[in-house]
């Protein structure tokens, strides 16, 4: 009996010098994920102290307190596989079923060659912007502004929304990845939440007045075809701040502010990250 008593105190004394061993024996219930499960969307979650996070095969970015955040393009597929691991050891898998969303697409005849295909000239140009725009948003701040409830950048009407697409001439082009607001030039743009910014260009040959702000673990937001920029590179900015002016440089049919968020190189709807919370 006395054995027995000492095994069973050391089987105890193993599980509490091995928090692996625990793990592995704990019942994981599903990560409740916040944000709607569609394409588009970007969804955060919460795990335990020392969880690391899968989607699919690409390692997530865990905050110190567990938070993630995760973000799924136009036309992701539609099953994912969120995975959590413990030490190398897998320890819950759930599947995530998006959404299939419908897009908008515009077919316009008759439109100038020149409206459709760019300069060649222009051509160094456009991947040295592309570039820069590439180098920014691999930021990955240790930010966690990303949890913050994103506000509009305007309070203009919307005029042109996320994975809408033109076809010129029978030819596609690429979606649209943001979020438009009319407004006259001049009109101020302000943080839709906090962060640091990464990137400021006065004249993008598509974009014209550039501005990217980092709000941490890849999340960052993106404001096109400004006028005027307020703010500098490096410089941490709060919810709300006056950061810009709209504009209408670059490829742009008139003034307007284009908004775009992206988590890493996966770009996001606006309108469902403004919803995430609701």
């Amino acid at each position: 009996m006395k054995n027995l008593q000492g095994y069973i105190c050391l089987f105890f004394l193993i599980l509490s010098l091995n928090p692996l061993v625990l793990a592995e024996t704990k019942d994981f219930e599903p990560v409740q994920l916040v944000g709607a499960l569609s394409q588009g969307a970007l969804v955060s979650g919460k795990v335990d102290k020392g969880i690391d996070v899968f989607l699919n095969d690409r390692i997530v970015k865990v905050t110190p307190k567990g938070d993630f955040v995760l973000g799924f393009g136009r036309d992701a597929d539609l099953t994912q596989v969120l995975r959590l691991e413990n030490s190398g050891k897998k320890i819950s898998e759930q599947i995530i079923t998006l959404t299939k969303r419908d897009y908008k697409i515009q077919r316009i005849e008759g439109v100038p060659q020149k409206m459709v295909t760019p300069d060649p000239s222009k051509t160094a140009r456009i991947k040295a912007d592309a570039l820069l725009v590439r180098t920014a948003r691999k930021h990955s701040l240790d930010l966690e502004f990303f949890l913050q409830p994103f506000t509009p950048p305007s309070d203009g009407p919307i005029t042109g929304v996320y994975g809408s697409q033109r076809v010129y001439n029978g030819t596609p082009k690429r979606p649209h990845y943001g979020l438009d607001y009319a407004a006259p030039v001049g009109t101020i743009v302000y943080a839709p939440a906090s962060g640091v910014v990464t990137l400021t260009h006065d004249d993008m040959y598509y974009s014209g007045g550039t501005l990217i702000i980092d709000h941490g673990y890849g999340v960052s937001s993106s404001f096109l075809h400004l006028s005027e920029l307020l703010v500098k590179e490096s410089e941490k900015i709060e919810q709300g701040d006056p950061i810009a002016k709209v504009g209408k440089g670059g490829r742009s049919t008139g003034p307007h502010l284009d908004w775009r968020i992206n988590w890493f190189d996966v770009r996001i709807d606006p309108q469902l990250v403004l919803q995430r919370y609701k």
